[in-house]
């Protein structure tokens, strides 16, 4: 958008200072460390069986008892050498991989600050601050933030006293919302993000934060569109700069020509467009240039493989999670990353897609002058010099060519932590996660559940202990949204085999770092390509089902919604829509309205419910422009399929029961 913002750290210091001068009975905290467990609702939780003194050697897990016979023979202790690719799980990397979680942005603020003007625009640190303080301390899921003046952004206006529907969650006595970062240089104030912005929430009735949940509100969409540059993610939405007329900005293209960006004004705009429509609680994390959001997943991950909507994160580390964890620091938070692939991706050569990025940069400093050569001005100014991105990366051996294991060739590495060890501590530190326990229904009512969730066949995709059976369906079996599917299909075409260093290689690299072969053969390679849609359609991954009530709502693009008022029950139990305006996505994140868990667990069993929902996503224009429908996974338990009404109800309680101890397991499903 475009925006002249009114600067001044002394008013926000004010804002920020003028707390107590407000009569606010505040406990200020900031994010200078992670959060005390006890301002959390972990400890109520039962911890999963992730043992510290087992081993993960290159996405292969080796028990403690194991681990310890091991160690017991010098065939057994190189077994488990970081030389073989073999990670110990220790207190110490789950205490690195918590902090990281909550406050290690690998550098990331200063492509949201500096390129993206993320805090540029109306919604900036004095407009954040306000809000916050006008909360007196108290707990929020959706930080409400007052505009001043009205503006335009993306063909939409927005007139002063709009109230802007963040969905930024700020735990009791804050003032900086969870999973931001602000750093200090000099007179520069900069906001970077971590993984707990999507990835944990705040619970309302005790203001206290539930490690691992989805900020099933967070709207990105919104936050990105108020940036002064988010134009420079385009690669997230369906806009290409390439069909944009031509503005003034001359600089140098890939042959060494002189030629023109994308007028900035009218892709501003249109990139804007596209990020209004995201649904809250939804990112775009694919290089497909097609609007494909997708739900922030839950950090309830042990045991969840492999990871991803697609399940593309497969292999390596923590069977793919470590390589999830470097997605979403590396590719999502610096697109920087992605202009060796973007003439093999998009078609457009790296100059241009790093012109793009950077001819309207927030701060001058990170500004395309007229007639330079994008990739020589990046390395002028890169903070990071040495590395071809902005963010704290190395690059990978097979650099500038990706793999399954690092998608874009480069691993979210600070200097002074070994290779890999942050994003493997976050593996080690979410692979410890689950849900709070949920008050559930009575004992009968969940062995009633369960045996209608063995009866129904759920078990064959959602079996184990921990629901999964790590399965990728195909799209043709699933009949899912069919967009994001093939989403990963032009990425294999810049793959190498897999290969990494050592997670006891020093960074920086030295120059001559050893180097280690990362091993395929722990996911199916019809997994695999189902995942990245290889000569075929694509697949969904099998999800786990911990932790359901935690995560309305459902399906992969989260279509599947009804508020608690839309349905109604008649006098045998059989539930119909009693508003249809507040079914789908439509009819709730849209509209600001929660999903509620158990109505909408009901819309995904019953095919009537599911096609009032489907219908009020297809009839919302946003919707269809980011493909959100909530259509497939067509496994019906209702009274077509020969189910009661107190059985349907039955198994959506025992849906709602399953957190990392349940009170009741199906027969199928128990170890």
């Amino acid at each position: 958008m475009k925006f002249k913002p009114r600067r001044s750290i002394l008013i926000l210091l004010i804002v920020i200072l003028g707390a107590a001068s407000l009569g606010y009975a505040l406990e200020l905290s900031l994010p200078t460390r992670a959060p005390l467990l006890s301002s959390t609702l972990t400890p109520s939780a039962q911890p999963t069986a992730q043992e510290v003194g087992s081993y993960d050697v290159m996405g292969i897990s080796v028990d403690r008892a194991t681990a310890a016979q091991l160690l017991q023979t010098e065939a057994g202790r190189i077994e488990l050498a970081p030389e073989n690719g073999a990670v110990a799980v220790t207190e110490d990397l789950i205490n690195l991989g918590r902090d990281a979680f909550y406050r290690e942005t690998f550098g990331n603020e200063y492509f949201f600050t500096d390129v993206l003007g993320a805090i540029d625009g109306p919604i900036n640190l004095i407009s954040v601050s306000k809000a916050i303080l006008a909360l007196k301390g108290q707990p929020t899921t959706n930080l409400q933030i007052v505009l001043d003046r009205d503006v335009t952004v993306g063909g939409r206006e927005f007139p002063a006293g709009t109230v802007l529907n963040t969905g930024l969650d700020v735990p009791a006595g804050s003032l900086i919302p969870l999973g931001m970062q602000i750093h200090k240089q000099g007179a520069k104030i900069r906001v970077g993000l971590t993984c707990a912005l999507c990835h944990a929430s705040v619970d309302m009735a005790s203001g206290q934060i539930v490690e691992g949940a989805p900020n099933a509100d967070l709207d990105t969409g919104l936050l990105q569109a108020f940036g002064t540059n988010s134009a420079a993610m385009f690669r997230q939405t369906g806009v290409n700069p390439l069909t944009i007329p031509v503005g003034n900005r001359a600089y140098i293209n890939a042959a060494g020509e002189v030629d023109h960006l994308p007028d900035p004004e009218a892709l501003e705009a249109a990139v804007d467009a596209q990020f209004l429509a995201w649904p809250p609680g939804n990112f775009d994390s694919t290089p497909d240039n097609v609007n494909n959001p997708s739900q922030n997943p839950s950090s309830y991950t042990f045991q969840s493989y492999p990871y991803g909507w697609s399940g593309f994160s497969a292999v390596g580390w923590f069977h793919g999670l470590s390589t999830l964890n470097n997605n979403v620091h590396a590719t999502n938070s610096d697109p920087t990353t992605g202009s060796y692939a973007s003439q093999a991706l998009l078609g457009m050569d790296k100059e241009t897609y790093l012109g793009v990025i950077l001819q309207n940069s927030a701060n001058p400093l990170f500004r395309l002058p007229a007639g330079a050569k994008p990739s020589e001005f990046l390395q002028a100014h890169d903070p990071t010099p040495g590395t071809p991105a902005i963010n704290e990366v190395i690059k990978m051996p097979g650099y500038p060519k990706g793999s399954p294991f690092m998608i874009d060739g480069f691993m979210a590495n600070s200097p002074g932590f070994p290779v890999a060890a942050q994003i493997n501590g976050m593996s080690a530190y979410q692979n410890t996660l689950a849900p709070p326990p949920q008050p559930t229904a009575d004992e009968t009512t969940l062995h009633r559940g369960a045996a209608v969730f063995e009866q129904a066949n759920c078990a064959q995709c959602h079996s184990g202990r921990y629901f999964t059976n790590h399965d990728v369906i195909p799209i043709d079996e699933i009949k899912s949204q069919p967009s994001r599917a093939k989403a990963l299909a032009k990425l294999p075409q810049i793959f190498v085999p897999p290969e990494t260093y050592p997670s006891n290689v020093p960074v920086p690299l030295p120059p001559d770092p050893s180097i280690i072969s990362v091993p395929m053969g722990i996911t199916p390679e019809q997994s695999l390509r189902l995942a990245f849609a290889m000569d075929n359609a694509g697949g969904y991954k099998v999800q786990n089902l911990i932790g359901l009530y935690l995560s309305a709502p459902y399906l992969h693009d989260g279509g599947v919604a009804a508020s608690r008022e839309a349905l109604q029950p008649d006098a045998n139990g059989h539930y119909s829509v009693a508003k249809p305006e507040a079914m789908g996505m439509a009819g709730t994140l849209m509209q600001q309205i929660p999903a509620d868990p158990e109505a909408s667990l009901r819309v995904l069993l019953d095919r009537d419910l599911r096609a009032a929902a489907v219908a009020a996503n297809r009839a919302h224009s946003d919707l269809q422009a980011t493909h959100v429908d909530g259509s497939g996974h067509e496994y019906w338990v209702d009274q077509q399929a020969g189910y009661t009404p107190q059985e349907q109800t039955d198994l959506v309680q025992f849906l709602l029961s399953i957190d990392d101890a349940p009170l009741v397991l199906p027969a199928s499903n128990q170890e």
